[in-house]
């Protein structure tokens, strides 16, 4: 019996179009909600929203099963930190800041079994074997690890090319916000100069044969990114939709 299929990588490597959310309640019954609109992809923050490696986990469970598939960011690339998300089950996973190819590298060895890398075999113990109830976890998980990095800065743009040459990366998400603050734009990615930048790496991450992917909460940019070659697109985040609809609600009826 093999790891489970990765529903999300199988779907990028045939280059379907996917739609995502953020999740940044760090409550799985909030993320349970979220999925109920079929998001294609859904992002259990870890870098800037309260979540824990328990919270992760919760939320991976209520995950199981739905339309929308977990992606977990974890707040760093730390071998450890990427060891302990694979074991709770998470199978794809977004990594912030990645600004060299010998750091791709270093990431795609610490989600691997080796000889391929160096993730630690405690498998026997872990959500991800369902608790040692698929034999084979070990010698199929590799295989089914979808590694998603964040390039977000100048230094990032410039290692771009070297980043995507890297075996075992399956898409790059190019962070707008922290390029445009990179880039001397106090975080507006409205800026010329930063929308050039992000033109101009969505192609290349496609042209190398990779998954182009980026967040835009505007309708008009999000088609616009779209159109530039983004495949995984993320369009909301639950927190900011909740709170936008409730100040909306409120000024409606204290304007009334």
């Amino acid at each position: 019996m093999p790891a489970p299929e990765n529903r999300f990588k199988i779907r990028l490597a045939k280059g379907e179009m996917l739609y995502g959310c953020w999740a940044g309640f760090a409550d799985p019954y909030a993320t349970e909600v979220l999925a109920t609109a079929d998001f294609d992809w859904l992002v259990i923050d870890g870098e800037h929203a309260p979540n824990d490696l328990r919270s992760i986990m919760a939320q991976l469970q209520v995950l199981e099963g739905r339309h929308s598939a977990p992606v977990v960011r974890l707040p760093m690339g730390e071998d450890w930190a990427i060891k302990q998300a694979l074991d709770t089950g998470a199978q794809t996973l977004l990594i912030p800041m990645v600004e060299s190819a010998d750091q791709a590298r270093d990431l795609v060895r610490a989600t691997r079994y080796p000889p391929e890398g160096i993730r630690g075999s405690g498998a026997a113990l872990a959500r991800a074997s369902h608790f040692s109830a698929i034999p084979d976890y070990i010698g199929t998980a590799n295989a089914q690890i979808c590694l998603l990095v964040q390039v977000e800065t100048r230094a990032g743009i410039a290692a771009l090319d070297d980043i995507l040459a890297v075996d075992g990366v399956d898409g790059v998400f190019i962070g707008p916000s922290d390029l445009a603050a990179d880039m001397g734009h106090a975080g507006d990615s409205s800026a010329p100069e930063v929308r050039d930048a992000i033109q101009d790496a969505l192609a290349r991450i496609k042209t190398a044969g990779k998954a182009p992917g980026i967040l835009a909460l505007d309708p008009a940019t999000a088609q616009t990114y779209r159109d530039w070659g983004a495949q995984f697109l993320a369009v909301g985040i639950d927190v900011v939709m909740l709170a936008k609809t409730a100040r909306d609600t409120m000024a409606r009826w204290r304007d009334d």
